[in-house]
């Protein structure tokens, strides 16, 4: 087979990979949520022929104030900037730091592979990869690890607001005793909702604020609990008690979904992470045997086409053992 039949064979061989990639990224849960939301806006509608004046005022708080929430969340699809992931991974860094660290990362990584003699085009990967990928798998992670802590306390949160409410305490009391008394992140971003509420931010506003700070689901149906309330009326400790039985629900589901999964999953990270260790343990006991895949043109397309098809069963594994809750 010539270079030119190899080269058409990767490029096709990427194509199918990106479109299987797409595919096993792709997700319709936005469209589903929006249409509960709709359904939920014209189930809010008012009686025809109630005559409740007061009641029909509320629904159509009700109606507004889901109508709005829809727009945030169609608006909240756009990706956020470096410094709110940052923020939401609880870094106190600026930008500019994170992006001096990865290119000294880099650069360190591309010296070291230079240092030791290794082919050109691997130390470049590994310089690029250093430099560029792993920071934010880094960032990433920081991110899922501060919203899973702030999750695991957040039901306990809601759970000392309804017992302050029930005592008489007014809500921005409530919310200062769950900034004193709830570990970290949760304390943190309470603490910035009440200082917020200080200097004449509305309560709306310091949720949606929260929500950008932590954008969990949890977060968001808080911030649909007590923006309704506010707006329309209510028993707040009722609603935030009965939110709070929700999340410790999702938390047992979440768990159980995990201990279903997780046999499918210990086989996928066996079956993705066997191919690179042993190309890897080839490559330190046969070094002349490995080194014609980073010396010749035939061994780069060979190297393309692995790393094409190794991402795409990757990606349709990473679907198979998604699960939505």
């Amino acid at each position: 087979m010539g270079s030119a039949a190899l080269i058409v064979l990767t490029a096709l061989l990427f194509f199918v990979a990106v479109g299987g990639a797409m595919f096993a990224l792709s997700d319709g849960q936005g469209a589903r949520a929006q249409k509960r939301v709709a359904t939920m806006a014209r189930s809010s509608g008012p009686l025809a022929g109630s005559g409740a004046p007061d009641a029909n005022q509320r629904r159509k708080s009700v109606t507004d104030t889901l109508k709005d929430i829809e727009n945030q969340q169609a608006a909240k699809k756009v990706r956020p900037t470096l410094r709110r992931r940052l923020d939401q991974a609880g870094l106190s860094i600026t930008p500019r730091d994170f992006y001096l660290i990865s290119a000294t990362a880099g650069l360190v990584v591309l010296g070291l592979c230079m240092l030791f003699k290794q082919p050109l085009l691997l130390s470049l990967a590994a310089g690029a990869f250093s430099g560029y990928t792993l920071p934010r798998w880094v960032l990433s992670f920081l991110k899922s690890r501060r919203e899973k802590a702030f999750t695991n306390n957040f039901a306990n949160a809601i759970d000392i607001i309804v017992r302050s409410v029930k005592s008489g305490l007014p809500t921005n009391e409530a919310l200062k005793i769950v900034a004193r008394e709830i570990p970290q992140p949760v304390a943190g971003e309470f603490d910035r909702l009440v200082e917020s509420l200080k200097v004449g931010v509305t309560l709306e506003q310091g949720l949606k604020r929260m929500y950008e700070s932590m954008p969990t689901a949890e977060v968001s149906f808080f911030g649909i609990v007590m923006t309704i309330q506010a707006k329309s009326g209510g028993n707040l400790s009722e609603a935030l008690s009965n939110l709070a039985n929700v999340l410790r629900d999702r938390k047992r589901l979440l768990g159980k979904i995990k201990a279903m999964s997780s046999e499918a999953k210990a086989s996928a990270a066996i079956i993705g992470s066997l191919p690179p260790a042993v190309g890897t343990l080839v490559y330190l006991t046969s070094r002349n045997y490995m080194e014609l895949l980073f010396t010749e043109r035939l061994g780069y397309l060979m190297l393309a086409g692995c790393a094409i098809w190794m991402s795409l069963g990757i990606f349709v594994m990473a679907k198979m053992i998604s699960f939505k809750h």
